[in-house]
């Protein structure tokens, strides 16, 4: 019996060990379960206060609207910017403004031709007139012929070039009505097919002849990629005369505003003039090579008129700008005269000069706009000083540029402004830099 008492003592000794130890870790288990509900709770409870911030996620979704703000702004990156024509869905190829300004028209590579009315060139839209060409035609330039509602565009195709003079027909009075009658969509009025075989058009310049017996017509000259350039009569198509650069390839040609000349920047350095010579009863008598501007050292990229018709300035890859006196007795052998030059203030990162892709003067002689690829310059045409500079005016190469002939509104003020195109959809006006004094 004693024996058995010690042992009995020690089991349940060892039980209640053995208890307590198994009750401990029990307990131990239950309140961390406990306090990682509570933590749990607490944690649940102070993320309830976090979603404030949904109205933070809110704002950010508003960003893109800002952005857009942004972008809008962006848009007008240069202080002369003043607007962009949007809708055309392919490269801008050309494009010309009406005789009174208020009238543009643009020639694009998804075949359409729209004619946008610019009644303020800083108007959030504008309306216009879309002429959809033949199947197959790819414009290639537009000129105004006689007035805003006429129309001449020069095309191309695998079988040559074309030109289409578009014209409305005037809606027949049927009476007074107080609700204005809709404007007739334009019409073909006459059409040339194979103009200069199959060689592309390159350019389509048109100006109302004033000069000497000229009676006033509209007349216009076409240059092809080729040697040749045809002189036209605007409201009748009629061929007035050809003349051949015998220069390889044209790389333009145009008309002076009075009429009375024509001249071509070639394969060479120098550039022929012709006279068109007009009969008594105001037709076109016979077109006449006159002169030869001899100077530049290398080809002649473009070149253009003064707007008085006695000067034509030119720009080269020799680097130079050369403006011409050809208001010369030339039929007493009088040769026209170098009045200026100017090197071309353009230059790459490693200080190469430029040369200029395109010239336009503007209708009071006094700003000179010029390009090359996607940069816009405007030059005083009196000393060549840079007035301004657009690095990027456009996403892509400028492919036209044009001066309205007039000054048009901007907002609530009058400006001259100039047009561009590109092959990055869009035509762009911007407002003349302050005069040089």
């Amino acid at each position: 019996m004693d024996a058995v008492l010690p042992v009995t003592v020690i089991s349940i000794l060892l039980g209640a060990l053995i208890a307590v130890i198994v009750f401990g870790n029990y307990f131990r288990k239950r309140r961390s379960e406990v306090q990682s509900i509570a933590t749990s709770e607490v944690l649940h409870a102070n993320q309830k206060p976090s979603k404030p911030p949904q109205p933070a996620s809110k704002k950010s979704h508003s960003k893109p609207h800002t952005h857009a703000a942004d972008k809008d702004a962006n848009k007008r990156h240069h202080p002369l910017d003043v607007n962009t024509l949007k809708g055309h869905s392919d490269s801008v190829t050309g494009l010309c403004f009406s005789s009174d300004g208020h009238s543009l028209a643009t020639a694009c590579g998804d075949g359409i031709v729209r004619v946008f009315k610019l009644d303020d060139a800083s108007s959030k839209s504008f309306k216009f007139l879309r002429i959809n060409l033949p199947a197959g035609c790819h414009p290639m330039a537009v000129a105004f012929s006689d007035d805003s509602s006429s129309l001449v565009v020069a095309t191309h195709n695998l079988s040559g070039s074309s030109l289409y003079m578009y014209g409305e027909e005037k809606p027949k009075a049927v009476g007074e009505t107080k609700q204005q009658p809709k404007l007739p969509l334009p019409e073909i009025k006459w059409e040339h097919h194979k103009v200069h075989d199959k060689r592309a058009i390159l350019t389509l310049v048109g100006t109302t002849a004033t000069y000497g017996s000229a009676d006033g017509s509209t007349i216009l000259a076409s240059s092809s990629e080729g040697t040749d350039i045809i002189l036209w009569h605007g409201k009748t198509g009629k061929n007035l005369g050809n003349v051949d650069t015998n220069q390889l390839k044209n790389n333009m040609a145009t008309i002076s505003p009075n009429g009375r000349f024509i001249a071509a920047a070639a394969f060479t350095a120098d550039v022929k003039v012709w006279e068109v010579v007009y009969s008594k009863d105001g037709s076109v008598k016979e077109v006449l090579r006159v002169m030869q501007l001899k100077g530049h050292k290398s080809a002649v990229t473009w070149l253009c008129f003064a707007p008085d018709s006695e000067k034509i300035i030119t720009a080269s890859k020799d680097g130079s700008i050369r403006i011409w006196n050809i208001n010369v007795r030339y039929h007493l052998d009088e040769d026209p005269k170098t009045l200026k030059v100017f090197p071309i203030p353009l230059h790459d990162s490693s200080g190469t000069t430029l040369q200029y892709d395109r010239l336009s003067i503007s209708p009071d002689g006094r700003i000179l706009a010029a390009t090359h690829g996607s940069t816009l310059q405007w030059l005083c045409a009196e000393t060549g000083q840079v007035l301004d500079t657009a690095d990027k005016a456009h996403d892509g190469d400028i492919t036209d540029i044009a001066w309205a002939p007039r000054t048009i509104p901007i907002g609530d003020k009058q400006a001259l402004v100039l047009a561009t195109a590109s092959v990055d959809k869009k035509v762009k006006l911007w407002k003349a830099p302050p005069n040089p004094s």
